[in-house]
């Protein structure tokens, strides 16, 4: 097995002593104690991938929770100079600040700033920051989301031609004549939303450039290295949006039969628990079809899940039911609270991500497609539906189940998908495929040891 399919058994859980050293935050102590049950002969073998995963997991933990709680202060008042201890306690208290443990002290999240200022338009106004992707109304007073709905509503569909870039780069401080180094940066995937997919720029030369079917797909380099330097890629790709009426069943289904594992389980983060099977009996309710099923799972999740960004997915535990038991999550959580909830209702479903492209902004998103008859397959977006709630937008929150914009680029139809090619070392992202990844003589290499870029170089719409 791949070192990063040691994740596929995490829900083996963590022997009860290492458990309560994790949430103690006494992380030497936790890998210690990892160590001595990897030593012992008779931890059997799912117990060793799953303790071997959570040891890098711990060992990654305080770089995602930085900030003691006065820095957390500084941090904030260097946007709001009035702003209080006390509110900051507040939004601890609400869950509106993430923390953990470490050494017993709380450590609260890097990103804790960026979230306040998505999702609550005072705080943001009041810190004077615009987050990044928003974007004034249109001269009509429309949004572009609202736009692509309503074209798609009145001419059936919506694409825009484009042509991104990406780019990845060992950090000079880390860098060594004759390292080997290896490679891998996103292109955009066959699926039925996306055609006419080019590979403008390739530089240096890739070692592959893996089939557009690839579940994730990759361009690799390997390469022993003289003088550091980019690797970088250039595509285009047309991406259509077809509007599915959910009013007025088709004449045929959309796309392919459903497989098998469009409603298997998927550890460690897709399981049908006890918790999970009941949770999607009382949201379904009397729903009785798939897409009834689908709407009510979807309803659930926009209306009640908050967004927040996430600690590296790297480090997080049975992303799907914790979202239902938080009630809180990013785009890829709420898609995977989505698909879990629609497998275990037999409901087929599927994963889909890669970016937001627009002009001018360009990030990694999340979403999802789930099989409803006879309809076929059809596209949900929980985390832009609930975003359309936070605005008290009822249509758009709507548009978003059964349909997208086409204002983003696939590269992903698999969650927790393998390379085309072997991976020695752990990715930052076991799961997912959305800004590259990097070895260094065998080692996977953190976010922090190398830079990583993404952008929208031109686009248009397209007839």
């Amino acid at each position: 097995m791949e070192l990063n399919g040691s994740f596929r058994a995490l829900h083996a859980g963590l022997p009860e002593d290492i458990r309560r050293l994790k949430v103690h935050g006494d992380l030497e102590g936790a890998l210690a104690a990892i160590e001595r049950r990897l030593a012992c002969g008779n931890t059997p073998a799912e117990m060793r991938y799953a303790l071997t995963a959570q040891a890098e997991m711990i060992r990654r933990l305080p770089g995602n929770f930085p900030y003691r709680r006065g820095e957390a202060l500084d941090l904030v008042r260097e946007h709001i100079a009035d702003f209080g201890a006390d509110e900051f306690d507040e939004m601890v208290r609400d869950g509106r600040v993430e923390w953990i443990y470490v050494n017993g002290e709380p450590r609260y999240f890097g990103r804790f700033f960026e979230t306040l200022c998505k999702v609550d338009a005072r705080f943001a106004a009041r810190a004077g920051v615009v987050p990044a992707g928003i974007e004034p109304p249109d001269e009509n007073g429309e949004s572009r989301l609202d736009r692509a709905a309503r074209l798609m509503r009145e001419k059936g569909s919506m694409a825009v031609r484009f042509r991104c870039r990406a780019l990845l780069r060992l950090k000079d401080e880390l860098f060594r004549p004759g390292m080997k180094v290896s490679a891998a940066l996103p292109l955009p995937c066959a699926c039925p939303s996306q055609s006419g997919v080019e590979i403008d720029l390739v530089s240096p030369q890739a070692s592959l450039l893996a089939p557009e079917d690839a579940p994730q797909r990759v361009a690799v380099w390997n390469e022993t290295m003289e003088w550091n330097h980019d690797f970088s890629v250039e595509f285009s790709f047309t991406r259509r949006q077809n509007f599915a009426d959910l009013s007025r069943p088709p004449k045929q289904p959309r796309g392919e039969a459903p497989r098998l594992d469009d409603t298997a389980e998927l550890p460690p983060h897709v399981l049908f628990t006890p918790f999970m099977k009941s949770l999607a009996r009382e949201i379904a309710g009397g729903a009785e079809t798939a897409l009834e099923k689908a709407r009510r799972f979807y309803d659930f999740i926009t209306l009640n899940v908050k967004y927040r960004f996430m600690p590296d997915y790297f480090c997080l535990e049975d992303i799907a039911a914790n979202c239902a038991r938080n009630l809180t999550g990013d785009c890829g959580v709420q898609a995977l609270l989505l698909i879990a909830l629609c497998r275990v209702s037999g409901v087929p479903a599927r994963w889909e991500s890669g970016w937001v492209t627009r002009p001018n902004f360009c990030s990694g998103h999340d979403w999802m497609a789930f099989y409803a008859s006879p309809f076929g397959w059809l596209y949900a977006d929980p985390s832009f539906g609930g975003g359309a709630a936070r605005d008290g937008n009822e249509a758009r929150r709507q548009f978003y189940f059964g349909n997208l914009d086409p204002w983003r680029m696939a590269a992903n139809t698999a969650f927790q998908a393998d390379f085309p090619v072997p991976w020695e070392g752990w990715r930052c992202d076991p799961y997912d495929n959305q800004s590259g990844e990097m070895l260094c003589d065998g080692r996977g290499l953190r976010w922090y040891e190398f830079t990583s870029a993404k952008e929208v170089v031109s686009c248009e719409e397209a007839e």
